[in-house]
């Protein structure tokens, strides 16, 4: 097939398409030219797919297919039954499927910290160039337990959600980016661990650092790992996308990321609800750490439990359900 003069026959009719799915009211002719238009561009997509499968081509008509299907059909761009499936199925399953990544990510982050603190707490040479010993006492016996305390509750868990939600972020975005970008960053907060707890324990107070930290330390670093471990499995995908096409596997675990991304930001806004209420309240240790294990615990039987299920069942993360989905072109696996 030759696609410039194949374009240039239905330039038109595509156009027409993607005019009335834009439109909220239509007359009973233009109901009836949007679903002919439809039908239309699907076998249009099918010949391109089967002919001649341009990649920008194939993409622009997949789009208008979506975009004229969710026309035709009167679908939302947003529902109860989407949103169901997506708590219950599309970010589990994001999450699960990504487990291999994002837990040696965490075992690593937190081998690294813990070596840093040991070396720290162990060299007074290098406590004496982080810290003077006026600054030493500060943080042990002042600002470390105050930072929780500063501010309403409230406000103070705004800040930390916003704050952890950006370093989500990054860990996500620049984790595909290659994966290198995405290293530095959990590299970053590994050492800023390591560091805190390295200096907490050379003033004798590593209890008060696992007792303020602990409790919502557990979700909120999964959360960290999580985004990190998607961002590099996608980044992956362009150094080695398997069987699949490279197109394919970044279109597919790229939906796939974006689940998890979306799916983070409630995470962490639990884990900065529990920062804000339960890491500075009077309770005791054993008891805001217990808090603070269960929440976390529940989150990792939600992902383990719904996530395994739905990847049972065929089930990839992604944001539409596969009757929603686009056909693409088969390969050889």
């Amino acid at each position: 097939m030759d696609l410039d003069p194949f374009v240039a026959a239905h330039e038109q009719e595509w156009r027409r398409l993607e005019e009335l799915s834009r439109r909220r009211r239509l007359s009973g002719a233009e109901a009836d030219e949007l679903v002919d238009l439809y039908q239309r561009t699907a076998t249009h997509l099918s010949l391109v797919q089967s002919s001649a499968p341009d990649p920008a081509l194939v993409s622009r008509l997949s789009q208008l297919v979506a975009t004229g299907r969710a026309a035709v059909t009167g679908a939302s761009g947003v529902s109860w039954a989407s949103v169901s499936r997506f708590v219950t199925v599309s970010f589990p399953v994001a999450v699960y499927r990504a487990r291999a990544w994002w837990i040696t990510i965490g075992i690593a982050t937190l081998l690294v910290s813990t070596a840093i603190g040991w070396w720290v707490a162990a060299n007074d040479d290098v406590v004496a160039a982080l810290a003077t010993p006026g600054e030493l006492d500060q943080l042990v016996n002042g600002d470390f337990a105050d930072y929780y305390t500063s501010n309403p509750a409230g406000s103070f868990a705004f800040r930390v959600w916003t704050n952890n939600a950006w370093v989500a972020a990054l860990a996500l975005v620049l984790g595909a980016c290659l994966c290198l970008p995405g290293v530095y960053i959990l590299w970053q907060n590994a050492l800023n661990l390591g560091l805190v707890g390295g200096l907490m324990a050379a003033g004798g107070r590593l209890d008060l650092f696992f007792g303020l930290i602990t409790p919502h330390g557990l979700l909120e670093l999964t959360a960290v790992f999580v985004a990190g471990g998607a961002g590099i499995r996608l980044g992956w995908q362009i150094i080695a996308p398997g069987p699949r096409p490279r197109s394919v596997a970044l279109a597919e675990e790229g939906r796939s990321t974006l689940t998890i991304a979306l799916g983070l930001v409630v995470v962490l806004l639990v884990s900065g609800v529990v920062e804000a209420f339960v890491t500075p309240s009077p309770l005791p240790t054993w008891a805001r750490i217990g808090l603070g294990a269960t929440v976390w615990i529940l989150f990792l039987v939600y992902v383990f439990t719904l996530g395994r299920k739905g990847a049972r069942d065929g089930d990839v993360g992604d944001l539409v359900a596969d009757a929603d989905r686009t056909d693409v072109l088969p390969y050889a696996g």
